[in-house]
């Protein structure tokens, strides 16, 4: 996975990728017991295109002339099948921009905080993001308080106490 996040760091600083941070399953890890996944998520920041399109294109062009291909939802770099999700609305911009730094190997990526995991978890409504809202809730030590002000900044503190009773 290593060689994978130095192709990431890469994009970013060609500019193909404006940030990413790692999200999701993979991204609960640094917190968490490892559980099983199949993929790693990346949450991106694109740079616009003209018209202010928002298009996965160039990333997938400038993967492909690295050597790497797409087989479904997935581009594989370096044996990692990987997802590429484009930060959709302020509770992800936010968790982007809050993503921590982390040493994995001798490789710095970011990783979601785990207060935003949580609140995305809830945002998305899935059993597996219940899931993993209760990993998270038992052993990520998140901030309660700053869980909590996310939760209300995004409108989710009801739903967070219907899932938490």
């Amino acid at each position: 996975m290593e060689e994978t996040l130095r192709v990431l760091n890469s994009l970013e600083r060609d500019g193909v990728l404006r940030r990413y941070a790692i999200g999701g399953a993979m991204a609960a890890t640094f917190y968490t017991e490892p559980v099983l996944t199949f993929d790693l998520d990346i949450f991106v920041l694109l740079p616009t295109s003209p018209g202010a399109l928002l298009t996965l294109s160039p990333l997938y062009e400038a993967l492909r002339s690295r050597g790497f291909s797409e087989e479904g939802e997935f581009v594989k770099i370096e044996g990692v099948p990987v997802q590429f999700l484009p930060v959709y609305n302020d509770l992800l911009r936010e968790a982007l921009g809050e993503a921590r730094e982390v040493p994995y190997g001798s490789t710095t990526t970011r990783v979601l905080r785990a207060e935003h995991l949580a609140a995305i978890a809830v945002q998305t409504g899935r059993q597996k993001d219940r899931d993993r809202l209760r990993m998270l809730v038992d052993q990520a030590g998140m901030n309660r308080e700053y869980l909590t002000d996310i939760l209300v900044r995004h409108g989710l503190e009801e739903k967070w106490r219907e899932w938490t009773r």
